[in-house]
């Protein structure tokens, strides 16, 4: 059963910026993978975006979200971002550097925006939905606006 709505700081930041969203919710319990997430949602796979955070070979951190079946080719990721290689950021240091929850990472509202690219086809559909910030919340919203939130550009970075 879907949980009532709640703002999230996602929502709140989205409101602010008057960017206009359709909030869903989901019920973390009948599975937080991605297939389970876009049926619940009742959402293509293709449209429903996850959020990765990983670090180049610099020390910086980089944010790419793609399709939430996908799963992100690390090399096409690097070059992307103009780094020589780039790994997943480990799980315990994502709170304290974006904030959020493995689950629950959106591209909106980290603690410092960093450079943020979207897999190309985010540029080919109306509208995709990201996670709002807390896990069992999602955002539907137009790529082209969530792109412009965050500065992002887009790539193929996806295996």
């Amino acid at each position: 059963m879907a949980r009532e709505i709640e703002k999230t700081n996602v929502m709140r930041v989205l409101e602010r910026k008057n960017i206009p969203y359709t909030p869903h919710t989901y019920d973390p319990d009948a599975g937080l993978d991605g297939a389970s997430v876009a049926k619940q949602l009742g959402q293509d796979p293709e449209r429903v975006f996850k959020t990765l955070v990983a670090r180049g070979t610099s020390g910086g951190l980089y944010v790419f979200d793609i399709p939430v079946e996908d799963s992100l080719d690390l090399k096409k990721a690097a070059k992307a971002v103009g780094e020589k290689s780039v790994a997943m950021l480990p799980q315990r240091e994502l709170l304290p550097l974006t904030g959020y929850v493995h689950g629950g990472c959106s591209p909106v509202g980290m603690k410092k925006q960093w450079p943020t690219v979207f897999h190309e086809t985010a540029e080919i559909v109306d509208t995709i939905c990201v996670s709002a910030g807390k896990i069992g919340f999602q955002v539907e919203l137009s790529p082209a606006a969530l792109m412009e939130l965050v500065g992002a550009s887009t790539a193929d970075l996806t295996v």
